[in-house]
């Protein structure tokens, strides 16, 4: 069942989302060589706190994190430990925020220091692939239409949409109906109506699709060991059009060299 929300519940996921924002601001500045990915969960989870919010993946279904945190190869899931990140490193940081009973989501991918040049193509396709699926959040399109313009915008630059996760619903709950694919026919799928809130997230690799689970049963790493990245938005469709309730893009250059908080 698809949960549409009133623009008063809406304000309080955007809330939810402005603070979202500067946590992932705050670690942007905090993503360096020698940091350990428990370093940013740390970080990232007493500023969730000191905003009166909480982190929405903290216990949930029993993940011990605050934060997700996907390095290189890692899709998404990552559990924070003791890895260091090196020059070089590309890593997924996923954030969830839980403010007055409203959760909002988002993710973006960080280069280490300088990155090869075809691992920031990687992260420029997979990022650009959301900015595609943004327009298509609105009424009356079919969700399909969204999956399409992340699919077409994926495979036309040579990469791989990984087809076995997906976005979600989002609201009270961190996963509502109805799930996203990121890949599919525009024109199928539920139709997109005024209050529907979306967590619209691109998986990308830049070897094949097929991905494999970790042993600790979190950690979700590209079958091929080829690199992954994640990028996600919140969206929320307003009778004005999508509108981005995780606005992390307007808060700075983009995929800026990292270290330099």
């Amino acid at each position: 069942m698809i949960v549409k929300k009133t623009p008063e519940q809406i304000e309080k996921m955007a809330t939810a989302g402005e603070i979202l924002v500067r946590t992932l601001n705050l670690l942007q500045a905090k993503v360096r060589p020698g940091v350990t990915t428990l370093e940013l969960d740390d970080a990232a989870e007493k500023f969730i706190r000191s905003q009166g919010a909480t982190p929405a993946f903290k216990g949930y279904r029993g993940f011990p994190g605050s934060i997700c945190a996907s390095p290189n190869s890692m899709v998404v899931h990552g559990i924070p430990g003791p890895y260091k990140l090196e020059r070089g490193d590309v890593i997924s940081i996923d954030v969830g925020v839980v403010y007055d009973g409203w959760v909002a989501d988002a993710a973006r991918t960080f280069p280490v220091g300088p990155i090869s040049a075809d691992a920031q193509k990687l992260l420029d396709v997979t990022e650009g692939s959301l900015f595609a699926a943004v327009p298509q959040v609105r009424a009356g399109n079919r969700l399909g239409d969204v999956s399409h313009a992340i699919q077409t915008h994926v495979e036309d630059q040579g990469f791989s949409i990984v087809r076995s996760l997906v976005g979600h619903g989002i609201g009270q709950q961190m996963h509502e109906d109805p799930q996203i694919p990121n890949y599919g026919p525009a024109g199928r799928g539920p139709l997109l109506e005024e209050g529907m809130v979306l967590a619209i997230e691109p998986m990308v690799t830049a070897g094949r699709h097929q991905v494999r689970m970790a042993d600790d049963h979190w950690a979700i790493f590209s079958q091929d060991g080829s690199l992954a990245a994640h990028f996600e938005f919140t969206v929320a469709v307003t009778a004005d059009g999508p509108r981005v309730l995780t606005p992390w893009h307007e808060s700075g250059e983009q995929n800026a060299v990292a270290g330099v908080g």
